[in-house]
């Protein structure tokens, strides 16, 4: 009897055991799916999303930039991007073939595309529309081709470092177009389709898209034909004097607005990667990746915002501004140089050996004197030629719209000794970029406005309409309106009468002054000649800079750079409608008088000989074989100079 109730007991007590684990089972599955179907539940509603829809981005078309006249130096062209889908490809050996063989790339690269198993496999980017095309119309199953936009830059080297380039993602790289970027590149659109869990797309699916929005223009200051001026003289020396680059800026000194900033020899913004000529001289080895990438950065580096430089001689303008703005030297004043000058224990020369023996403020300037700028700076003395420094912005960056600025380089003002003061007074001892010289010259020049230099105007969007009007600071009172006027002056006669005479371009207006810098370290025969010029001197309305690094045989800044700025001015004053106004001595001189062609259609050739001989033409040209002229060039009222060539057409 009592083995029955033992059992019964045992039974009870497994049956408690099953039910609890059953139970136990329950509960987990309930909270299992609990945990599934509440809590994360808008996530695995988006992982499903995900698994059956498929998104391909459209690239957003990039905003153009603009040159001050309206002619684009960067846009657009329309490429496209060719992608495989693994599970609807239906002849993969085909497919790898005519992709391998069309894109140009090797059958192992796209066959390794081609066979992974992921739900979409991008194969090349930036493939030209002609070829896409080819594509689409073999009708290969599983190739996708998408649209999208490439940068394309038409004037190719043209101003290459400030306009910059973009990268594969249509991203700024460098110049403007990463300064720019927020507004240059847009939004990019989407295009949604639903695949089987497999991933192929399902054909009769809706298919959701997003479109692009494109991104703002940039118009700017700068213009493609004075940056062509700029570019060409500056290539012209460049070749003349071997020298390892030329940089030149060309600037409007009342606003700010750069119009030119050259530095040859440029790089193809359509071809970034690709190293110039001039940066694999003397390269003679096969280059790993780091010297590449080195040589690279190199090559974008923009050295008119970047580089740092002693100014040499052309610094004399802020040190005489100084003088005469607190009153320690007057134009009468006279000065003696032997050649060289004692400070403490150090003989600093002159650039003329023999010296130039006695001579007033204003000839100091002229010749370009060392000891008349050691002794005015030390009149003005460090603290008061440093306030002066900071109001022309010497010891801040300039605030240009582009990337990569550099900061000067100076003494603290405790740490300068004469013999620092001296050399600083003649733009030695610290170094600067070209761009804060050109700065602190304007301000010079134009009244004392301290203006930012800068090349971005206005930000538009497509349909012209005016999104943002992008300001930049000026701040007045960095020099008195009297020793501007008196500044302009004195650099006038430099080019007329003094060291940069090789500037002088007659009909006009052009104040200047010359510099040779010695690169560090010194007595390494290593140079940089430079020439800082504005016109017209009375009222300037356009300012340049030309630096020229390291130039064999002469280098001297009045002798090789002086001329560069004549050439660029000649071009650019015309240009900008600025006339020339000739002195009586320069329409002797220079024969620029100025008189009306006459008519000579009509006339046979032994009349217009006859006509001729009163008129002071240079070459007449009969072209035709003819003897009755039946078109001329001039045309007849037009008004020429003396010794103009004339050409008649003849029938």
């Amino acid at each position: 009897m009592y083995p029955v109730v033992k059992n019964r007991t045992y039974n009870r007590r497994k049956l408690l055991v099953v039910a609890g684990v059953l139970f136990a089972v329950c509960v987990g599955l309930i909270g299992r799916l609990f945990w599934l179907m509440v809590i994360k539940s808008e996530e695995y509603a988006k992982r499903a999303t995900e698994l059956h829809e498929r998104e391909r981005s459209i690239k957003a078309e990039r905003g153009i930039i603009y040159d001050r006249n309206g002619v684009a130096l960067a846009s657009n062209v329309p490429v496209c991007t060719i992608s495989v889908i693994h599970a609807q490809i239906t002849d993969p050996e085909r497919v790898i073939a005519e992709l391998s063989e069309r894109l140009g790339l090797g059958e192992e690269t796209v066959r390794k595309r081609v066979e992974k198993n992921s739900s979409i496999e991008r194969i090349k980017s930036n493939v030209p529309k002609e070829t896409a095309d080819e594509i689409r119309n073999l009708g290969l199953d599983g190739v996708m081709i998408d649209e999208d936009y490439k940068r394309y830059y038409p004037y190719e080297t043209l101003a290459s470092r400030v306009i910059g380039f973009t990268g594969s993602d249509n991203q700024g790289i460098i110049g403007l177009e990463v300064e720019y970027d927020e507004f240059l590149m847009g939004t990019d659109g989407r295009i949604l389709t639903l695949a089987t869990a497999h991933g192929a797309e399902i054909e009769d699916a809706a298919e959701n898209r997003i479109e692009p929005v494109a991104g703002y223009d940039l118009y700017t200051s700068l213009d493609m034909n004075i940056q062509s001026y700029a570019e060409q003289a500056a290539e012209k020396v460049l070749k003349a004097k071997n020298a390892n680059r030329v940089s030149l800026i060309v600037m409007n000194p009342q606003n700010g607005e750069i119009y030119a900033m050259a530095n040859v020899p440029e790089f193809n913004l359509n071809e970034p990667y690709v190293l110039t000529e001039a940066m694999l001289s003397g390269v003679e080895e096969e280059l790993d990746d780091e010297t590449k990438t080195e040589l690279l950065n190199a090559m974008w580096r923009n050295p008119c915002i970047s580089d740092t430089y002693e100014p040499g001689s052309a610094f004399k303008i802020v040190t005489a501004t100084a003088a005469l703005e607190e009153g320690v030297v007057s134009l009468n004043d006279t000065f003696y140089c032997p050649g060289y000058k004692i400070v403490e224990d150090r003989q600093i020369r002159c650039h003329k050996s023999g010296g130039h023996g006695s001579e007033t403020f204003v000839q100091g300037i002229q010749n370009s004197c060392n000891p008349v700028f050691m002794e005015i700076g030390a009149r003005v003395g460090i603290n008061s030629l440093y306030q002066y420094f900071k109001k022309l912005g010497l010891f801040e960056r300039t605030g240009v719209d582009l990337p990569g600025e550099a900061g000067s380089i100076m003494h603290k003002a405790e740490n300068v000794g004469a013999v620092e003061l001296a050399t600083i007074s003649f733009g030695q001892s610290f170094q600067i970029t070209p761009l804060q010289m050109l700065r602190a010259v304007s301000a010079v020049v134009n009244g004392g406005r301290l203006v930012t230099p800068h090349i971005g105007v206005t930000i538009k969007s497509q349909d012209g309409t005016v999104i943002k009007t992008l300001d930049y600071e000026e701040s007045d009172g960095a020099v008195s309106e009297e020793t501007s006027e008196i500044m302009k002056e004195l650099l006038e006669s430099v080019v007329s009468e003094g060291t940069g005479k090789r500037a002088y371009l007659p009909g006009f207006r052009i104040g200047g002054k010359t510099a040779t810098s010695e690169k560090l370290p010194r007595r390494s025969g290593r140079y940089i000649a430079s020439f800082v010029g504005f016109a017209p001197a009375e009222n300037p309305q356009v300012v340049a800079i030309v630096m020229i690094d390291e130039p064999e045989g002469i280098y001297y800044g009045g002798t090789i750079a002086a001329p560069v700025i004549k050439e660029v001015f000649a071009d650019v004053l015309p240009y900008l409608g600025i006339e020339e106004e000739y002195t009586e001595e320069e329409t002797e001189e220079y024969r620029t008088a100025s008189f009306p062609v006459p008519s000579l259609v009509g006339m046979s050739v032994n009349e217009t000989k006859e006509l001729l001989k009163s008129y002071e033409f240079g070459e007449i040209h009969y072209l035709g074989e003819g003897d009755t002229v039946t078109e001329q060039f001039p045309l007849a009222g037009e008004s020429v100079k003396q010794n103009s060539d004339l050409i008649l057409y003849l029938e």
